[in-house]
């Protein structure tokens, strides 16, 4: 396993959920982070505080993913702090919730929304720290935070659902030109249980579908954000010959699903 400490990360979306369990778990492994919002200012500071009582060092940036220039400045803070970047965890990453029955509950602009933050922005941060990936000795470790949705095509909306399974071919792309100095992986996570489930779904649909997902689940349980952290760490850490490869976060859901198809 590879040694973290004094690494550089950015975590995008690291506000909460997912992206701020990650970057406590790199904190304590002795990761600097760099800790990314768009919006929510005050889940920023609060992951910040909690790296620093891990023993991590951390700074908070604002950005916009969907916007490039906003991920060069993420990774040129990175560089201007602490003179690398080994990590870079594509968190970041935004819905509908639309049922996938009502086609006419998504325009173009929803598309083009989704496709921003979570193909467009995930390629923009890559682009951005690769140059200094490429210049540390040991490469750098990309990892895409995509979805079950990307390989069933059941999720949130169905826009959803293809911009997760566009960045997952994604990372089969960048895995191909970035070797070999550059790992890049993905992980798919099912049900997450937590507040960007529940208040998208509301409590009682959040309810139901958590219980039904751990009823038909092998291992009966579902993701939390620390057990996506810990599949995100593995792919940071684990073998270094390993690229291009995606990795399902659901208990085991995966094996008894299949698409809804209407005839």
């Amino acid at each position: 396993m590879k040694d973290l400490q004094g690494k550089v990360a950015i975590v995008t979306g690291s506000s909460s959920g997912v992206g701020a369990a990650t970057a406590k778990l790199l904190a304590s492994q002795g990761c600097r982070v760099v800790i990314n919002y768009n919006s929510n200012v005050a889940g920023a500071a609060a992951t910040l505080e909690e790296c620093e009582n891990l023993g991590g060092d951390g700074i908070v940036v604002q950005g916009d993913v969907s916007l490039d220039s906003d991920c060069i400045a993420m990774a040129q803070a990175a560089e201007d702090s602490w003179g690398r970047i080994d990590i870079l965890v594509n968190n970041a990453g935004t819905t509908k919730f639309v049922d996938h029955g009502d086609l006419g509950g998504l325009n173009a602009g929803d598309f083009q929304r989704i496709y921003g933050v979570n193909v467009l922005g995930a390629f923009q941060m890559t682009r951005a720290v690769t140059e200094s990936m490429n210049s540390q000795k040991e490469g750098g470790a990309v990892v895409n935070v995509a979805s079950t949705a990307a390989l069933t095509g059941i999720g949130s909306s169905i826009a959803y659902a293809a911009s997760k399974g566009a960045l997952v071919t994604m990372t089969l792309s960048l895995a191909r030109v970035l070797g070999p100095g550059v790992r890049v992986n993905a992980v798919c996570p099912g049900f997450i249980e937590g507040e960007w489930l529940s208040e998208g779904l509301g409590q009682e649909k959040y309810a139901a579908l958590m219980k039904a997902n751990r009823d038909s689940a092998p291992l009966g349980v579902t993701a939390t954000a620390d057990t996506v952290a810990e599949a995100i760490l593995y792919f940071i850490t684990g073998p270094s010959a390993v690229t291009g490869e995606t990795l399902i976060v659901d208990g085991g859901k995966h094996l008894t699903q299949t698409p809804l198809v209407r005839r």
